[in-house]
């Protein structure tokens, strides 16, 4: 079952200050995040425990043990198809704009001061430590404050080929659904417009065959993402008959 961690949009004032803030120079540090998983309330927790119970694997079944730092999902099932809006104002075709290619998609939100910022940069400094093609496809579960312009700004500040995607919350809820994960729940804002977000904290694999393959949790080590990536990159044996090297 993939993890779900409820993160809040407050932080320290001069990191998520209301309005449109620059994006993070860096992930927030561990301790950041133990402090306000204790700030989240009870209604949030019991929004978090709702998603746990709901998110499924692929095909409903328990993911299976593997020598991957990521969990493999029996069965797997096919590229989701949805359709969002890039950074650019564009639409997205999911499906159309991926196949064929090593894909990794995470549902998160910009205001998120832990778990969405630590995972985008572990996945961004193992690539710079490996030479395959990936698409990271970041999509907001806030579309109410990701706008494709913060979105733009925020998602790039990681890395410049990372694509973020938005729209509205029923496109955007879609999405995740498409995806076979339980939809994100944001908690009501309070008098100065915060609100946290419970959403899915696993980052999916969708292999060059078009197959949702893995989920790796919230905590993989950068080391972890760069052998694994090295052979996600280089397996042939997911690929339908006559399609080695499609991997690209």
């Amino acid at each position: 079952m993939t993890s779900i961690i409820s993160t809040d949009s407050t932080g320290d004032a001069e990191d998520t200050p209301t309005g449109e803030p620059s994006p993070p120079a860096r992930p927030p540090s561990v301790p950041r995040w133990v402090i306000a998983s204790f700030l989240i309330g009870g209604a949030m927790l019991l929004a978090i425990a709702a998603i746990t119970l709901a998110t499924r694997s692929e095909g409903g079944g328990s993911p299976a043990r593997s020598e991957w730092a990521g969990r493999v999902l029996e069965p797997a099932q096919p590229r989701p198809s949805f359709v969002l809006t890039d950074t650019s104002g564009r639409a997205y075709d999911f499906q159309a704009r991926t196949a064929g290619r090593l894909t990794l998609v995470f549902f998160g939100y910009t205001n998120c001061p832990d778990v969405c910022p630590i995972h985008m940069a572990t996945i961004a400094q193992a690539l710079q430590k490996v030479d395959v093609p990936v698409e990271m496809v970041f999509v907001t579960t806030d579309p109410a404050r990701d706008t494709p312009e913060r979105l733009d700004s925020w998602v790039h500040s990681f890395d410049p080929r990372f694509v973020g995607l938005t729209g509205d919350l029923p496109a955007v809820e879609a999405a995740q659904r498409a995806m076979g994960t339980a939809v994100a729940v944001a908690e009501a804002p309070d008098a100065r417009g915060d609100y946290l977000v419970g959403h899915t904290a696993g980052v999916f694999v969708i292999t060059p065959d078009d197959r949702v393959r893995l989920v790796y949790p919230f905590g993989t080590r950068q080391e972890d993402w760069v052998r694994d990536l090295r052979r996600l990159a280089s397996k042939t044996d997911w690929l339908p008959a006559g399609s080695e090297g499609a991997a690209r």
